[in-house]
């Protein structure tokens, strides 16, 4: 170890960073973003899409012949906003602010025009565009759904800490009910300028960077970032990006009760026939029990359960990145989940790979060579 990682032993990261490193927030934020809203996807199916957000544990708030929102138990807005289309699509994501005046300080500062949302939503908001030509919208003052009844987590006994007694356990084999949309995943060519501009806009700050083995000194590959909420311990991430060959969605993760439920849960999706594309498993950067499915339009979508709280005080922490990193236990990442399993989304990546290598991005040789031995690993 060396003189940076005292701070992080034991806590997220075995280092920390070196002099003159990205020091993971920016020093003066437009405003600081409360957590996400929601995602907006366009579908060809809405009746497909929402028998499988069923099955995954959404509820469904609205439905009409171009319109599906789903909530989870949770009070507030919806987390998924699903719009009829003759294209599959990933739309944009929603951070909601702390109030109206934050929403109005990011129009002024952007030259963007404060819009109301739909009656169904209620509210305000502003629509800005992302470095890599993706919609990021800021949200205030909307409808509030109320909580719905929730999943009991369950009671367990710890060798002589006896917590229940003559009574089983027996979780149903049910949808695991999403409790919330916890965050989302996005791959950008250009990362640094992308990570950047969410530092700057939003007042997201870094939870951990991870690296290329051997290429530290050419700075992070991907970063996980929390909202900023001062001395209130936030999620570990409520974004993660990294660098990669297109700008995509990668997945989202919505929130479940406990582990049992998770695993009835993913019981129940593979009696149906849906596919899990890797778990379940708890991961290193932010802890989270997972387990991962692809919807039948090809998204990636996670449950995950007992996440990492971070307040601000915690500085990022650093790390190489590997596959077999992505898990502390659990069945190895698949190529599935990777990417690299024969799929039209695959075969478009390499291709993407290759065009990229051209342009004028972050993504190069070097960093190609990196990302083949992560894949390896």
């Amino acid at each position: 170890m060396n003189e940076h990682s005292d701070a992080h032993a034991g806590l997220h990261s075995e280092w920390g960073a070196l002099r003159g490193e990205h020091p993971g927030r920016s020093t003066n934020p437009i405003v600081k973003v409360q957590d996400l809203a929601w995602l907006e996807f366009t579908k060809p199916n809405l009746d497909r899409a929402e028998t499988f957000a069923q099955a995954f544990g959404f509820v469904t708030a609205l439905r009409t012949a171009d319109e599906l929102h789903l909530r989870g138990t949770d009070p507030g807005a919806p987390c998924v906003l699903i719009r009829k289309a003759p294209r599959t699509t990933f739309g944009g994501v929603a951070f909601r602010a702390a109030d109206d005046s934050d929403v109005l300080r990011l129009a002024e500062a952007t030259g963007r025009r404060v819009e109301p949302l739909p009656e169904s939503l209620g509210g305000i908001g502003v629509d800005l565009v992302d470095p890599a030509g993706g919609t990021v919208r800021v949200v205030s003052d909307m409808h509030a759904l109320r909580a719905l009844p929730a999943q009991t987590p369950q009671v367990f006994n710890f060798g002589t800490d006896v917590k229940r007694a003559n009574a089983t356990q027996r979780p149903p084999r049910e949808p695991a009910l999403v409790q919330r949309l916890g965050h989302i995943v996005l791959q950008r060519t250009r990362y640094l300028e992308s990570l950047n501009w969410y530092l700057e806009h939003l007042g997201l700050i870094v939870s951990d960077f991870l690296y290329y083995a051997g290429q530290r000194e050419r700075g992070p590959v991907m970063s996980f970032i929390r909202c900023d909420s001062g001395a209130t311990a936030t999620d570990h991430h409520t974004v993660a990006m990294a660098l990669g060959p297109t700008n995509r969605y990668v997945h989202s993760a919505y929130q479940v009760c406990d582990l049992d439920t998770l695993a009835a849960g993913g019981e129940y999706l593979r009696e149906l026939g849906y596919q899990r594309s890797w778990g379940i498993g708890r991961h290193i950067q932010g802890s989270q029990i997972f387990d991962y499915w692809r919807d039948p339009d090809g998204f990636l979508v996670e449950h995950f359960s007992d996440g990492d709280l971070f307040d601000s005080t915690l500085a990022p922490g650093w790390a190489p990145m590997t596959a077999s990193g992505l898990a502390q236990w659990g069945p190895p990442a698949t190529k599935d989940f990777l990417g690299i399993s024969p799929s039209r989304e695959s075969a478009r990546e390499l291709r993407a790979m290759i065009t990229s290598l051209s342009e004028d991005n972050e993504f190069d040789f070097q960093r190609l060579r990196g990302l083949l031995k992560v894949t390896s690993s």
